[in-house]
């Protein structure tokens, strides 16, 4: 896609977003499986399914609605994605990310990422949650970066500088939310891999050997456009299974498994989402 593409795309998103609510958003908050019912806490809650909005590709995977929820969470405006579309499931990478350029360019200034990730990290066990510190981009290291091709320059910089992706004031209050609600909150680096298959045990190993401390199959692309868009962000994986280093190191791993540790994960994830962004409306009055 070029650059007049481009931008004609996101024109035309948010054109469709403003045609139903011009409200300026402040927070762009990116659910993953099981943290829907943030949403559901929205005051004056309009609801923008994604296919209704050009250019926006349907989820297919389970757990994932598949729409805008937007309104004022805490006094402050935020578009909530409930679910979010992945590059296994066969869109383009500037697809995958278009709902964050269409939120930068109703006002955006942060972006809330969570995502479900398999634990590597041997302190790590199902149910904790990681506030993640930086990421090891595999797929833009093996060549599928959403910014690859001509840049668009007025919305970002060529060559974006990622040192602090994840934002450290961001982080500092998702720690101290952690420790006034008794959330054992872990830290470390996210593999963003591509998927849909789970990772094979010599995978895992070169993951932990290379640095990772959990690893999943999205959030990297959506911080990289963030991040070029000059966004703020804050990043949250859900441990959802301890990855295996061997054949016969315990079960294999399954969506099945994905979705019922999520249970788990969510009331401590969204008791972090909510003290992270009353933190952002005190800061903001």
């Amino acid at each position: 896609m070029n650059q007049s593409e481009l931008l004609d795309m996101i024109g035309r998103a948010v054109g469709a977003v403003r045609a139903v609510s011009d409200q300026p958003w402040r927070v762009l908050v990116v659910l993953g499986s099981g943290l829907g019912s943030l949403a559901d806490e929205v005051s004056g809650a309009i609801r923008i399914p994604f296919h209704d909005i050009p250019g926006f590709a349907r989820s297919t995977a389970p757990g994932h609605g598949g729409r805008f929820v937007i309104g004022d969470l805490f006094g402050l405006p935020v578009a909530i994605m409930q679910g979010r579309v992945h590059f296994y499931e066969g869109y383009p990478l500037w697809q995958v990310t278009l709902p964050v350029r269409v939120a930068r360019a109703m006002g955006a200034h942060t972006m809330i990422v969570t995502n479900a990730a398999g634990g590597i990290n041997r302190a790590f066990n199902a149910g904790d949650v990681m506030l993640i510190t930086d990421h090891i981009n595999l797929l833009g290291l093996t060549g599928a970066n959403p910014l690859i091709g001509p840049n668009v320059d007025s919305l970002g910089a060529r060559f974006p500088n990622m040192i602090n992706a994840y934002d450290p004031d961001l982080r500092q209050q998702a720690a101290e939310v952690a420790r006034h609600e008794g959330i054992d909150l872990k830290e470390g680096v996210y593999a963003g891999l591509s998927g849909p298959t789970f990772e094979t045990p010599a995978e895992v190993r070169f993951l932990r050997a290379i640095g990772a401390d959990a690893v999943g199959m999205s959030t990297v692309n959506e911080v990289v456009v963030a991040r070029h868009a000059g966004m703020r962000v804050l990043g949250l994986s859900g441990i959802t299974n301890v990855a295996r280093l061997s054949a016969d190191e315990g079960e294999p791993p399954s969506h099945e498994e994905v979705l019922q540790a999520g249970k788990v994960i969510a009331p401590k994830m969204l008791a972090i989402i909510r003290g992270a962004l009353k933190r952002m409306t005190t800061r903001q009055s």
